[in-house]
């Protein structure tokens, strides 16, 4: 089994942004983690990547379900995470992390 480990220093702290019918979209992250561990709040599409915004094509997660994505190798820019809800607002976290 591989662990997870939380990314280190303030450039990977954890973030918290809202979402309702118009996705949420957090502040860019730097290249970097091998993943980012999300929940939410309620039930959501979420998708990661660089400029992304989610829709009702992303990932569908259910509500307080720990999630690990992985970051795609993309080309090196900054990436974020992005939610829009399933049936009902909420709030996505997201902390970036890296296999042990």
């Amino acid at each position: 089994m591989e662990l997870l480990n939380p990314a280190s220093g303030s450039q990977f702290a954890a973030a918290t942004i809202t979402y309702t019918g118009t996705a949420g979209v957090t502040a860019a992250f730097p290249p970097g983690p091998q993943g980012v561990l999300i929940w939410c709040t309620t039930d959501a599409y979420v998708l990661v990547g660089e400029g992304v915004t989610a829709t009702a094509g992303a990932t569908p997660i259910t509500a307080n379900t720990p999630i690990a994505f992985r970051v795609p190798p993309g080309t090196g820019a900054p990436w974020r995470v992005s939610a829009i809800q399933i049936a009902a607002g909420g709030s996505v976290y997201a902390k970036p992390i890296n296999k042990e």
